[in-house]
């Protein structure tokens, strides 16, 4: 079965199509009867690929991607996708948290966290995230809302896929369709003044900018540094701040302009597309960026063998910082910069980054944060998993054995 990432060669026993609740329901009690594990394939882009759990039963919801607007809230079906559900939305005049490659699903984006270019002005992907229709493992359909079931919902919000299937997520809209945004790219010359600078600009920010930095490598050219600012309020006062980013350095390339979120969204997914390249990857979360932090970074990036890898820097800050800590699942609520380590790299040309992101996160760890993204951890990361969800740990565990006391579901890593 193929999923985002072709490294990902999981046998499952057996695929079941769910285009309705009573899908999901027959699903879950075949795989209960035949005794083999469950997983729920939205959009695939895990890129361990556990929504295909081998030897075990598929729960598909390709076919349930139907998104409606009512008021301000989109309902997105659990296998929608973030293109579907934002092109959708901007025919109603809306724009929801979706993140920045358009086959993305849903679900897990949202119901992890959710980083994206609306952080900064509204939140998380799970911060507005205000109800959703949840199948639990003995068949019973759960409409989770703050009224109904509070302890599911916070849950839900942050703590991932491991309650039930999601079929239905409630989203909050905002009256936004068009950010100004784009890449401003410069030398690697240039890199270290560019990340110190880059750093300066976030700490002065206001919520209505929120921006990504990073390395990457030119089709058939150099390796860059780039920015990627996203400003969400006034006009006049989001071009002096993109005055600010071109003057990070002498750019080689421009790009800056205002657009519809779901042209951000195709963007992305050019990016990062499924095609014949192998991902590894590996985060760390970093409270700024030090000179010491932008040195690993550097030293990181002229580390890579294949020139398909990427380091993203994501700025995480603004109303995604204040709600208590204790409000939702999602714990990492002070302002800081997640770096995500993407090893990528092309089986047929030799030149495999498998282990590169793991060594650049290793080195890493003594500037980083405490715990780390939950979405984007994997089998090596015990320490950073026992401390992803700060003092949310015991109630996210709770919750867990109450709504899924035989643990049906693994779709996100959880303490021990």
């Amino acid at each position: 079965m193929r999923v985002w990432n072709p490294a990902v060669d999981h046998r499952p026993a057996e695929v079941i199509s769910c285009a309705t609740v009573d899908d999901v329901r027959a699903g879950l009690a075949r795989a209960a009867d035949s005794g083999l594990g469950v997983s729920v394939l939205s959009g695939g882009h895990d890129w361990l690929g556990r929504s295909v759990r081998p030897g075990g039963v598929v729960l598909d919801l390709s076919a349930m991607r139907t998104v409606t607007v009512t008021g301000d809230t989109v309902v997105a079906g659990g296998g929608a996708r973030a293109l579907d559900v934002m092109t959708v939305a901007e025919e109603h005049g809306y724009s929801v948290v979706a993140g920045t490659v358009g086959s993305v699903g849903v679900a897990g984006f949202t119901l992890g966290g959710g980083y994206g270019s609306l952080n900064g002005l509204v939140g998380t992907g799970s911060d507005n995230l205000l109800a959703a229709e949840v199948v639990l493992a003995d068949g019973r359909l759960v409409h989770a809302t703050e009224q109904t079931d509070p302890d599911l919902l916070w849950a839900l919000r942050g703590g991932g896929g491991n309650f039930g299937v999601v079929t239905a997520l409630h989203l909050r809209a905002f009256p936004i369709t068009s950010v100004l945004t784009g890449m401003v790219a410069f030398g690697w010359d240039q890199a270290a003044h560019v990340l110190l600078g880059f750093n300066e600009i976030c700490a002065q920010a206001p919520d209505e900018f929120t921006a990504r930095a990073g390395v990457v490598t030119l089709p058939g050219g150099p390796a860059v540094v780039y920015v990627a600012p996203a400003w969400l309020g006034d006009p006049a006062a989001g071009e002096e701040w993109m005055k600010r980013i071109t003057g990070l350095g002498e750019p080689l390339i421009t790009d800056l302009r205002s657009k519809p979120f779901s042209d951000v969204l195709r963007e992305g997914e050019a990016m990062f597309a499924a095609d014949k390249l192998h991902h590894d990857m590996a985060m760390r979360n970093v409270a700024a960026l030090t000179p010491e932090v932008v040195a690993t970074i550097i030293e990181a990036a002229e580390a890579r063998r294949s020139p398909s890898s990427v380091i993203e820097i994501i700025q995480f800050h603004g109303a995604a910082t204040r709600p208590p800590v204790e409000s939702t699942a999602f714990a990492q609520r002070s302002p800081h910069f997640l770096v995500e380590l993407i090893g990528s790299w092309n089986p047929e040309d030799g030149a495999s980054d498998q282990d590169w992101a793991r060594e650049a996160s290793r080195k890493l760890a003594p500037y980083a944060l405490p715990g780390g993204y939950p979405n984007l951890l994997g089998p090596h990361d015990d320490e950073q998993v026992a401390h992803a969800y700060g003092p949310n740990a015991e109630r996210l565990l709770a919750v867990k054995r109450r709504y899924d006391p035989q643990s049906v579901f693994t779709a996100t890593p959880l303490p021990h």
